[in-house]
Order: C-alpha cells, then structure tokens, then sequence
C-alpha cells in the first residue's frame, strides 16, 4: 500500500502501519499457548479467555489493514496509472486471501470449528497444503505433494506436482499412460507403494498391457496367504531401493524445500532437482556401462 499509494494521490503519512500492534499481541499469544495445560483450572480457563480476547484484537486489526485496502484499491482502478497496475492486482489477491484466513480464524476461535475447508496455510504460497503420512514417527510436513516415475538405471522418467487432496491411487493410471507415450509401449513390470494398491489399479495395468504387476497391500499378508513370487519379491525390492534415491534426491538436490515462488516455481524446482538427479545417474553409470546400452 505504501508503494501505490504516491501512484494514485493519497499521502503515504495516511496508511498507517500496524506491524507492531499485532507483533505484540502474537508475541502474548505464543507465551500463552506454550502455557496451554498448566496451572489450576481457573488459572487455565482465565488463559483460554485471554488468548480468544487476543485473536479478536489482532482480527480487527487486521479487518482495519483491509479497509485501507480497499479504499485504495478503488483508487487504483479510477487512476489505471501505468506501472502501478501489476501491483494492484498483487494487492487484491493479497486482500482477498487475507480475507480467507480472517474467515478460518473466526471459524476456529470462535466457533471451535478446526474443519475449515479450503485452509490458507501461507499468504505468499497459498498451494501449500498439509501433508501427513500417517505414520507416528513422521511429523506434519507442509507443501506439495511430489510424484516421481522411475524407469531402469535408476533414470527418474517423469514427475508431477500432484494437486491439492488427490489420492495416490488416482495418480496410477495416468503415470501409466504416460509411461507409454513417452516409450511407445507400456512397462512389463510396474510397481508402487501400498498407497497405489487397489483391485481396479490392477485391472488397470493389466487392460493397458503390463505382464507383471505388484502392488502390496497394506499390512502383512494374511497367514494361508500363497507365497508371492521370486519376480514379486524382486520389484518390492526394486521399489524399496527407489525410496532411497527419492530420499537422495530430497537430501542432495533440493526437494526437501522449494525456493522458487508459487505453483510454477515449484515445478520447475523440481524438474531442475529431477535433472541434477538423473545426470548424477548417468555419470555414475560410467561410459563403459553406456556403450554396452546403445
């Protein structure tokens, strides 16, 4: 706002900045919750009511930084300034995610409603989303799902930045089809994690021409279960040494985190993490090895 506001005639001494209002009351906030759970019971319900008495504050301060914003929104749009164009439209998208998190705060402070849909977990990438595993020993991650596709030689073949909530089953079928445009035929053997697993993945796989399947179910195999085949067990193995160059290629060539801005960053952080990775492949395989595939 500061920026456009000698753009379109209003006095930049007008906008008044409100940082340290609210740095304060966050900062109250965080002692507060560290606190959560001490104490008696009326020491832990007089902390329960400061803390909402805060959120409401720092609600209204915000709502208050919104109204500027609008104002000089509207100016923005009567004036059509050249140059000053691109940053309203930033303003705007800003404003209005704003408006998102005003909406899921009320909704969890005040009505105790921890289910909001479509949370906003970040102002500046606002496609974050929270990622669980499901798995005790693995904290809440924040970001984009990742789905990388691994031929033989330890080549990565494709990737995808998976949209927001979608299945891992779902991503089965189309990493398949693209498997096959980019070959011209489908892989012989094709396998996943226990997230992919289901009857119709397999019926999949088996209508687009793969000979072998093995999708593990979750869980051990039940006791008069038949064992699985010698070809099974080597794609499980296969699969299991697949997880550790994913872990590589988080550790050694940037996935772990993104430092490009927005969805489009993203994809091309990880299609130059997924490069680095593949020539790292190659140049291990050494020229010896390359001559004996041509």
């Amino acid at each position: 706002m500061k920026r456009l506001a000698p753009h379109v005639g209003a006095a930049t001494t007008g906008i008044r900045d409100r940082t340290r209002s609210v740095t304060r009351r966050v900062f109250e906030l965080v002692q507060r919750s560290r606190a959560a759970g001490r104490g008696a019971p009326a020491t832990a319900a007089a902390r329960k009511a400061r803390v909402t008495t805060l959120y409401r504050e720092v609600m209204a301060i915000t709502r208050a930084v919104l109204r500027q914003a609008d104002v000089l929104g509207r100016r923005v749009v009567s004036r059509r300034t050249r140059g000053v164009t691109p940053l309203g439209g930033r303003l705007q998208e800003t404003a209005s995610l704003v408006r998102r998190v005003l909406a899921q705060a009320r909704a969890r402070v005040l009505k105790g409603d921890t289910h909001h849909p479509d949370k906003v977990l970040s102002i500046f990438e606002p496609h974050t989303e929270v990622i669980r595993k499901g798995k005790a020993a693995k904290p809440t991650e924040f970001g984009n799902v990742v789905k990388l596709q691994e031929a033989d030689g330890q080549i990565i073949t494709d990737y995808q930045v998976c949209a927001p909530r979608v299945p891992d089953d779902r991503l089965w079928g189309p990493a398949l089809e693209r498997h096959r445009a980019l070959f011209g035929r489908p892989p012989r053997m094709a396998v996943a994690d226990a997230g992919f697993a289901s009857t119709a993945n397999e019926r999949t796989a088996t209508s687009l021409g793969v000979q072998r399947v093995a999708l593990p179910r979750r869980g051990r195999p039940p006791a008069t279960a038949p064992p699985r085949p010698r070809w099974y067990r080597l794609a499980l193995r296969w699969r299991t040494g697949s997880e550790g160059r994913i872990s590589a290629a988080k550790r050694c060539h940037g996935l772990r985190r993104c430092r490009y801005r927005g969805r489009q960053g993203m994809e091309r952080w990880v299609g130059l993490g997924v490069l680095a990775s593949n020539l790292r492949s190659l140049a291990r395989a050494g020229p010896a090895h390359q001559s004996g595939r041509r």
